[in-house]
């Protein structure tokens, strides 16, 4: 038996069974068979689209535009089936406890009793939530940028950068863009903050460079008063597509690399600048990619092998598990890190000061935000694009201002 049939088997179990229970809500609530046929072939079809894209897509492109709207679909239907099976799965516990509780005692024993109306009703109900939630993240969700602020305070910051402002912007992802008025309004956000220094902590596209040949006369107006400066995020070595031999794979790592400095960025790979004010400096870092799980190219100790200790540093390092895993204990001690990466899996609640929380926070301690151990600090930027799911749900794309006070 092939390796690969019954990991297949059990996929196909999963969505029958899940298929099964969406069914019969509304199989209860409707005697229709045009309701019942229609959500029949809605299915099929999301599920045809799906399997058709995913064994006919090129894979020397990696993930395209379509490919994602795909996938998209797929989840904006496939969720609120969730949401349905688990509300259903809930009444059936309920109705297999009556016919237990009727065998067990000295009445005569009654049948299941019959699935209810209303409970249909409510798991169709709370499933529209979801579905509405999806449809808009594609298509409204993902240019819904937010603009969040931070004022950090330190004692050895130099008294130069008190007030000093930096824009950080995360995770571009240009080859999944399709709108561009949408993109131009982002960029435009960026600049009406006026910050002193920009930086791009990585995944610039997707995976080839010239996804972003129609960007570039969008991203060369970014503006910042002393400076812009970059790193690669893990997307940035084309790992993730095939290649027609190992050269072109070469080729364009350059061109990646070459993009930077034709939208105004100094792009950092394992490399440290000194910014200057009124005399005194504070050390900038820049790592390439190092993720636990993904490619570790970055070297710390190089990027930082001719500053001091006692500088004041930001780090900018693309994946938040390097500040978990090797950062945030290192003794060498860096004030301040920029990283992206995870993007909260753009899909997620947020409300401010009661509740945050996406499936992102199970393989990512820091996975949006900021967050503080040992005096030092890491910022998690949302992202400014999107990969994968053609969306954000909850998640929103991210501008972050962070204020260098003196403490």
């Amino acid at each position: 038996m092939p390796r690969w049939l019954i990991p297949v088997l059990i996929v196909l179990v999963l969505i029958v069974s899940v298929e099964i229970y969406t069914f019969q809500a509304f199989k209860t609530i409707s005697k229709s068979k045009l309701i019942r046929f229609s959500y029949i072939a809605i299915s099929v079809a999301v599920y045809a689209y799906f399997l058709i894209t995913i064994l006919t897509y090129d894979r020397s492109k990696g993930q395209t535009p379509e490919f994602q709207m795909a996938m998209g679909i797929l989840l904006s239907f496939s969720i609120p089936k969730l949401v349905i099976v688990f509300v259903l799965f809930g009444e059936d516990m309920y109705r297999w406890v009556l016919k237990l509780f009727s065998a067990i005692s000295s009445s005569e024993t009654q049948s299941l009793v019959g699935r209810r109306k209303f409970v249909s009703q409510i798991a169709l109900g709370l499933a529209a939530i979801p579905f509405a939630s999806f449809i808009y993240g594609i298509i409204q969700g993902k240019y819904n940028y937010k603009v969040i602020k931070y004022q950090l305070s330190f004692d050895d910051l130099p008294a130069a950068f008190d007030g000093y402002t930096i824009t950080q912007i995360s995770d571009i992802h240009s080859g999944s863009f399709t709108n561009k008025e949408k993109i131009q309004y982002g960029v435009d956000l960026i600049n009406e903050q006026k910050s002193d220094l920009m930086l791009f902590t990585g995944d610039i596209v997707n995976n080839k460079a010239d996804e972003m040949d129609n960007w570039i006369d969008v991203f060369n107006q970014l503006e910042a008063k002393e400076g812009k400066f970059a790193i690669l995020g893990n997307h940035d070595y084309g790992d993730y597509m095939d290649w027609n031999s190992p050269q072109d794979k070469i080729d364009n790592f350059q061109r990646v690399k070459e993009i930077h400095k034709k939208i105004g960025f100094d792009l950092l790979l394992d490399e440290h600048r000194y910014l200057e004010k009124d005399g005194q400096k504070i050390a900038l870092v820049g790592v390439e990619n190092w993720g636990k799980g993904f490619n570790q190219a970055g070297d710390l100790q190089r990027a930082s092998s001719k500053i001091k200790k006692e500088d004041f540093k930001i780090l900018m390092s693309h994946d938040p598990s390097h500040w978990q895993e090797k950062v945030k204990m290192d003794d060498f001690n860096y004030h301040l890190t920029l990283s992206g990466h995870t993007h909260g899996l753009q899909m997620g609640i947020e409300i401010p000061g009661f509740l945050k929380w996406s499936p992102s926070q199970f393989v990512y301690k820091q996975w949006a935000g900021l967050y503080q151990e040992f005096g030092r600090y890491i910022n998690v930027n949302r992202g400014f694009g999107y990969h994968a799911f053609p969306g954000r749900v909850g998640i929103w794309p991210e501008i972050t201002v962070i204020e260098l006070k003196k403490a």
